[in-house]
């Protein structure tokens, strides 16, 4: 079963500076081949995608958002309107296309290493991406690399957003519902998860199913941002029984288990058949559990005999800021261990770029031909993602807040001859694996017929 070999590489397109390749010299490791970077080369007929935007990022130095956030202290933050500045110019459903991507199937990887890549691109990741509108949508074709997605805004109050991603040759099934909660408290913004994703492996005839972390988003006030990932992740495959358990561990009063991932993987008798351990930043290893639990106890006898006179770490010392720890060191990589993934280089312009991948720089382009082919609710036609894509931040506000009126106005219409919404390409049901409720695709949308989409922009 694939969620025991947990051997394969996916190669994310992002980067982080603590790595080395000198900590990965003590253990084994299997290399795939380099994945495309969300472009392709004219060579094989494909049209090269963009991998610049047509803008660099506005600066946020001059924007505070506590006067909008410092009543809303414990709330849900869902209907507060934040000032652009704070956005990327990328919907919530193109980041759900990114989740897409880095979890990249066709017969390359297991669901423990996708888990991992989809958290590691969000990574310095601080700008909000803009809100879908009802009805809003976002489709997504790769032939080079053979899938093809549709995701749809399914509800507004509260906010879901429900996706399909299928190959294109019959080898998987991914699809799923993503209710980000956000609360404010005081200097930070928690996003917890709700939603479940599940992953078809056709060819094997096996099913996986997971939810996400908890993410929070440090400094919202003062400081510089920073982003830590905890809580318990379950990926549970439906045909053999089998689970991985990852632990994303909190950051902590000292910062040393920040971004820190352990688990295990084990068999429906739950005999644990390997230990897992890394960064979701970095680097994830795979080993046997008995030599793991040696090295660490170890580890904790080396680090009893150091602490005879602990010493008051520095920097905490209840300032204003949540200062985000130095990471001083990589992941201490135990000889023997296997690596799973690792995370690769993004381009060298993208800190001026809202920190994007290559991949998320390709995902607004408007292609040639494309609009005459879009559905009308394609968030790429979205007039406010446009001018701040294009850096006329005037322009995307003024239509950021026509485009919230237009809807408004439409609910209150709805409201008055009692209109019920209705979704077009995905219904609310039952998800046959877990029993939880869940937002499943109806089918259709590639066949072209658009003719009564709502007039959303």
């Amino acid at each position: 079963p694939r969620l025991r070999c947990l051997v394969q590489r996916l190669d994310s397109d992002e980067s982080y500076e603590g790595a080395s390749e000198a900590s990965f010299k003590d253990a084994g490791v299997y290399d795939d081949a380099q994945r495309s970077n969300g472009s392709t080369s004219p060579e094989n007929g494909i049209r090269k995608r963009r991998t610049t935007l047509p803008a660099p990022m506005f600066s946020r130095n001059n924007f505070s958002v506590w006067g909008i956030l410092k009543k809303c202290i414990g709330l849900e933050l869902s209907k507060i309107t934040m000032p652009i500045v704070f956005n990327e110019p990328l919907s919530f459903l193109q980041r759900i296309t990114e989740y897409m991507e880095h979890t990249y199937l066709i017969n390359k990887a297991c669901s423990l290493s996708d888990s991992i890549e989809l958290h590691a691109y969000v990574w310095d990741r601080t700008g909000k991406p803009f809100n879908p509108l009802l009805g809003e949508t976002y489709e997504l074709t790769r032939e080079d690399q053979g899938y093809r997605l549709i995701s749809e805004q399914v509800s507004h109050h509260p906010p879901v957003s429900a996706f399909h991603a299928e190959s294109l040759v019959g080898d998987f099934v991914f699809h799923g519902s993503i209710y980000p909660k956000l609360k404010f408290w005081g200097k930070s913004v928690e996003a917890e998860p709700k939603g479940t994703i599940t992953l078809e492996l056709l060819k094997h005839g096996e099913v996986y199913t997971w939810t996400n972390p908890f993410c929070c988003v440090h400094n919202v006030i003062l400081g510089k941002l920073w982003i830590e990932q905890y809580g318990t992740v379950e990926i549970l495959n439906h045909s053999t029984g089998d689970k991985c358990v990852l632990n994303f561990k909190p950051c902590g009063m000292f910062g040393k288990e920040l971004h820190r991932v352990e688990g295990y993987i084990q068999d429906k008798s739950k005999k644990k058949l390997c230990v897992i351990y890394g960064k979701w930043t970095e680097c994830m290893w795979s080993m046997d559990p008995q030599t793991y639990e040696s090295n660490k106890k170890a580890e904790k006898k080396a680090d009893s005999k150091k602490q005879k006179s602990p010493e008051e770490p520095e920097g905490v010392d209840g300032d204003d800021a949540d200062n985000m720890p130095e990471v001083l060191e990589t992941v201490a990589v135990i000889p023997g261990s296997t690596l799973l993934w690792r995370i690769s280089s993004r381009p060298q312009h993208s800190a001026k770029m809202y920190n994007f991948t290559n991949f998320a720089m390709s995902l607004n382009e408007l292609e040639p031909g494309m609009q005459a082919t879009l559905a009308p609710t394609d968030c790429r036609l979205r007039p406010d993602i446009r001018a701040m894509e294009n850096g006329d931040m005037d322009q995307a506000s003024r239509e950021k807040e026509r485009l919230e009126e237009k809807q408004r106005s439409a609910r209150k219409d709805r409201s008055k001859v009692e209109e019920e919404w209705s979704t077009r390409w995905f219904q609310s049901g039952t998800n046959p694996y877990t029993s939880s409720q869940d937002w499943l695709y109806t089918g259709g949308y590639f066949d072209r017929k658009y003719s009564d989409l709502p007039d959303i922009y």
